[in-house]
């Protein structure tokens, strides 16, 4: 283990907050609209968002000179500063009490719930768990545990985790081509500096992946988009998911879903190879 992974000062951080306002502006959902290829008319005033577009707002913001090697915001501040490169959004659980709507005021609420380390097959492993609150108009809209895992650089030679072979029941599916413009537009929109999605070389030569990594939250909101584009009239109460490995933009991939029948749906995406990559759920109300 490194030495400088002191989990006890890590673990500091636990409880520490911050609180972000915003608005729900149109730009970025026609922006987001487009880049998932649908052909949903304008959003007015009042009208409501679709489950996760809340992640268009309240948007990273450090200074260009306060950027790591990475991409991201130097380490330290609200986060805690874990001393392991990789850093990764391994899933979020959701509950949506009322949908956010065009034009309104809205503050986010967040705070470190958890910093815990664990020994991996291949190093160790720093789990942090950020709990967010969002009010619109001061009532209580969406409430979101955020799950993020530090890990070391792979060793030269280092075999991947054995996957996981994807179910092949699937109600609906639908094929993506994650190529360059996406990610792109991805993280243009989510202000996201990190350079596994967009830079090529950093992404091959410093971290050693075979390709540009597609994010996560994309991934995941593709997953609700297939579930919006089969059941349009559909209210999403909770909806949770799980990173299970990267999805890179060599291959293209695949959402697929199917309704379980008791309120829930099964989501999953799935890689060139049939490979499980992003397991999920949402229950409906």
């Amino acid at each position: 283990m490194p030495q400088a992974l002191d989990i006890d000062h890590l673990r500091q951080w636990i409880g520490r907050s911050e609180q972000l306002h915003d608005s729900v502006t149109t730009a970025p959902l026609r922006a987001l609209t487009a880049t998932l290829d649908r052909d949903d008319a304008p959003q007015e005033t009042g009208a409501a968002i679709p489950p996760l577009w809340h992640w268009l707002y309240f948007l990273p913001a450090a200074p260009q000179s306060q950027l790591g090697p990475d991409g991201h915001p130097q380490r330290g501040g609200f986060l805690p500063p874990v001393p392991l490169p990789r850093r990764m959004w391994a899933g979020s659980q959701l509950h949506f009490h009322q949908p956010l709507r065009v034009g309104q005021s809205i503050v986010r609420t967040s705070r470190i719930a958890d910093v815990r380390l664990k020994e991996g097959r291949t190093g160790p492993l720093v789990f942090v768990n950020v709990d967010h609150r969002i009010e619109a108009d001061g009532a209580l809209a969406i409430e979101e545990r955020h799950d993020i895992v530090y890990r070391d650089m792979p060793a030269p030679g280092e075999a991947a985790p054995p996957p996981v072979l994807a179910t092949t029941d699937a109600t609906w599916s639908r094929r993506i081509a994650p190529d360059d413009v996406l990610l792109f537009r991805y993280s243009a929109l989510t202000f996201n500096g990190h350079r596994i999605h967009y830079d090529r070389r950093y992404v091959t030569e410093v971290e050693g992946y075979p390709g540009l990594v597609v994010h996560g939250p994309l991934i995941a909101t593709l997953l609700l988009d297939l579930l919006r584009r089969h059941r349009p009239e559909a209210t999403v109460r909770q909806f949770g998911f799980h990173a299970m490995k990267p999805t890179f933009d060599t291959e293209s991939f695949e959402v697929c879903g199917a309704p379980d029948g008791d309120g829930t749906v099964r989501l999953w995406a799935r890689d060139h190879l049939g490979h499980l990559t992003m397991d999920a759920t949402a229950t409906l109300g």
